[in-house]
């Protein structure tokens, strides 16, 4: 997607003249939110969110100039769920690992985020760059360049959209059916290297919400030193 040149926050949300308006940005994000949260992402448009709100789709256009402005405060809302008041520790780890879990826990509760990050452009709102902001404000007393830190708060986005993936309803399979299929593949002998680690291993564990959270922490806490060490 081609980079805009303005944005919906680049525009007051009405104009100086004109009547009052029925509505607001805010409310119209939260109709579309609670639409998408239903429905999926592929459910929103801006006939189904009027239809939502009672009114025409021309009405809509009003506050928002395109469907695409609309997902960037869907978007936008969404990072605004993030907690961002508590000031930085000075345990940079800790507290990046805390913020990552709170990004997860965004994904999981909005499935259908994942598919709108993969579709947009680099459409920073707001609450977006709030969060961007105390990230690095967590990450002063990190050794590594601003390079590497601005990488590191990447990398936390797409591990916390992964995993919220594999969480979501649709994504999750039959975990034993899936781990009995890979053993049976090992043992036919033509693996001995999956056959050896699978032995190692020993059953998977089985894996909760709180699991999931625990190896999500591990596997950051691992990597985020590496990347700015």
């Amino acid at each position: 997607m081609a980079e805009r040149e303005t944005t919906v926050w680049s525009r007051p949300e009405r104009g100086a003249r004109g009547p009052a308006p029925e509505r607001s940005r805010y409310e119209i994000t939260g109709a579309a939110l609670a639409l998408a949260d239903a429905e999926g992402l592929a459910a929103v448009s801006m006939r189904a969110l009027a239809q939502r709100l009672g009114t025409g789709p021309a009405s809509l256009y009003r506050y928002v100039a395109s469907r695409d402005e609309l997902l960037d405060l869907m978007a936008d809302a969404v990072a605004g769920e993030l907690d961002l008041s508590a000031a930085p520790s000075g345990d940079w780890l800790g507290d990046l690992v805390g913020l990552a879990l709170q990004s997860k826990a965004a994904h999981t509760r909005h499935p259908w985020l994942a598919d709108l990050n993969d579709r947009r452009g680099e459409v920073l709102g707001p609450h977006a760059i709030d969060y961007l902001d105390h990230a690095l404000a967590i990450l002063a007393p990190a050794p590594g360049t601003s390079r590497q830190k601005l990488e590191a708060i990447g990398l936390l986005g797409g591990l916390a959209t992964l995993f919220a993936r594999r969480e979501a309803p649709a994504s999750a399979g039959d975990p034993p059916a899936q781990a009995a299929h890979l053993a049976a593949v090992a043992a036919e002998g033509r693996h001995p290297h999956l056959l050896a680690a699978l032995t190692t291993a020993g059953p998977p564990p089985v894996a909760g919400p709180a699991e999931r959270d625990a190896l999500f922490e591990r596997l950051l806490r691992r990597l985020l030193p590496a990347m700015l060490g």
